[in-house]
């Protein structure tokens, strides 16, 4: 499968930014979520890289084929890149059949495409499944009722899905009537021998061509099958719809239209037909944010099983932080328009770049402590939670100063960069700069925010802690602010003085609102970043003196 890469791409109106110089590279078979807030950029770079919609400048490549370069003033169209679009509202045809609405899409391709002997490979199908005479006349016997009437679609849905043929062939197959023939063996290769010349019939003229046939029944010609700009027929329609519907599991409900489906069974039918041209890239726009709470959660199971099945790339936009994370191979978390962090999801979760990051993915939200202090040695001693006396201890050696003048001189180089792009040709000033993430502090008496900006120094930093690394057997006092239980486990709130702490604690506890207890942090998994630019600064252990 293709492997997609954008480099430097930005897409603007006028002065606003959807897309501001996006570097990404997703590498084949991939499961990329596009994650972020409403109006990110996210559903602006998924329609970029189907092409539906066109970049203001950069370099979109797919595989070996470079499918937008502004410099070079290529743009191919979206039906030539390949790719397949599943959309929010699913866009079914009304008036079309399940089958037909799969279909639909596969009797407009005119394309460049191999040639089949499709009666010598219908021929193959029905001879592997009358090799087993005594197995289909099983199957057609588990087809008839109480009554001994036979249910002919469900058998004809039985024999396709078991055989994978088309409707034609399993329609021929039941025609044979084995299961009344007096002699089964003998019907069955009288019935074989018919189809046995079929398929001689197919592999002479192939040789007659110089050429000989393959297992999809393509004439192979000096290692190359022969072709031809044709549509295709109406047997590899069905193959392909047959195939995606056993995928998705929706074969009985061929004959139905979109409304005497169930919103999860109109989402199947959205996937198939997405599925049926083999598209190497599937793209999917928020597809189950139609979906109730239950269904969702099937239906991430399902796309899970289908990323497996199809080795397809997928490439899935949602603002569902929970869907990216149990969904993705890889995350990449889009705000304003600019890349935030494009790692695995448990590394965006437990090593957030910034604060915004650390605050979108997780639920309950990550901790926000604000923190004062310097380091001494090793450590930072600070002062959190309104004058308790903290030690931060880093996983790995930390030099601040060190980090100071690093994080200085990269500041300097993107000023410098910036300007250097201002004295360009047709530069365009951005509308919607950068400004750094307003993250929330939870307080038990929430002060009005009048946008005062605070002075902040070196010494200023913030302390990100998960609540799954809170505990109630510590040394800061607190009391319960509140006690929501879930079965599984309970979040609390525990205020310390004017300051909220969330916590979950695993089990089936009872906490009472007013209860005294003594909050603590464990493990070494508490985030320290810098406070004036929101960067993570480094990981480690936050021990109260």
């Amino acid at each position: 499968m293709p492997k997609i890469v954008l480099e430097h791409v930005t897409k603007r109106w006028d002065k606003f930014y959807g897309v501001d110089d996006l570097n990404l590279v997703i590498e084949d078979n991939a499961f990329v979520t596009l994650l972020g807030p409403s109006g990110c950029g996210k559903t602006t770079t998924l329609r970029m890289i189907a092409g539906l919609e066109t970049p203001t400048s950069g370099k979109i490549t797919i595989g070996d084929t470079v499918v937008y370069d502004s410099e070079q003033g290529i743009n191919i169209p979206p039906n030539k890149r390949k790719v397949g679009f599943l959309f929010q509202n699913y866009a079914l045809w009304p008036n079309m059949t399940v089958h037909d609405n799969i279909a639909f899409g596969l009797e407009n391709i005119k394309e460049n495409l191999p040639n089949v002997y499709d009666d010598a490979k219908a021929a193959s199908g029905l001879l592997a499944a009358l090799a087993k005479p005594k197995e289909v006349v099983d199957i057609i016997k588990e087809c008839v009722d109480k009554k001994g009437k036979l249910d002919e679609q469900k058998c004809l849905i039985k024999l396709i899905d078991r055989y994978e043929i088309s409707m034609f062939s399993a329609q021929k197959l039941l025609k044979y009537n084995l299961q009344g023939a007096s002699n089964l063996e003998e019907t069955a290769k009288k019935c074989a021998a018919e189809l046995e010349k079929v398929v001689d019939a197919a592999k002479k003229d192939a040789a007659a061509k110089g050429g000989e046939l393959d297992a999809e029944f393509h004439c192979i010609v000096n290692g190359k099958p022969v072709s031809s700009v044709r549509r295709l027929s109406k047997e590899e329609i069905d193959l392909a719809v047959r195939r995606v519907s056993r995928i998705v599991k929706i074969g009985m409900f061929m004959d139905r239209y979109p409304s005497e489906l169930s919103g999860g069974q109109q989402q199947r039918v959205a996937i198939a037909r997405t599925l049926a041209p083999k598209p190497g890239v599937l793209f999917m726009d928020e597809p189950l944010s139609n979906l109730d709470a239950k269904l969702r959660l099937e239906m991430r199971s399902e796309l899970q099983r289908l990323h497996l099945e199809t080795g397809s790339t997928f490439v899935y936009v949602t603002h569902d932080q929970m869907e990216a994370m149990t969904l993705a191979t890889k995350i990449c978390l889009i705000d304003n328009g600019l890349l935030m962090q494009y790692d695995p999801p448990l590394k965006v979760y437990n090593q957030p770049n910034n604060t915004f990051v650390a605050d979108f993915v997780g639920n309950p939200v990550i901790n926000f402590i604000n923190a004062k202090g310097n380091q001494v040695g090793a450590n930072l001693e600070l002062d959190i939670l309104g004058g308790v006396k903290a030690v931060f201890k880093p996983n790995e050696a930390l030099n601040m100063a060190q980090w100071r003048k690093e994080l200085a001189d990269s500041l300097a180089a993107k000023a410098n960069e910036e300007a250097a792009k201002a004295k360009q040709k047709g530069y365009v000033e951005k509308q919607n700069k950068e400004v750094p993430f307003n993250y929330h502090v939870a307080l038990v008496d929430e002060m009005e925010d009048y946008g005062d900006e605070v002075v902040l120094s070196d010494e200023d930093y913030v302390i990100g802690i998960r609540p799954e690394f809170i505990t109630i057997d510590g040394n800061i006092e607190g009391e319960i602010y509140s006690s929501m239980p879930t079965g599984m486990e309970t979040t609390v709130r525990i205020a310390v003085g004017n300051y909220i702490i969330t916590g979950v604690m695993f089990g089936g506890m009872v906490y009472n609102l007013g209860d005294k207890v003594k909050v603590g942090f464990k493990g070494n998994n508490a985030i320290l970043f810098d406070r004036k630019t929101g960067r993570k600064i480094a990981l480690g252990a936050l021990e109260i003196d």
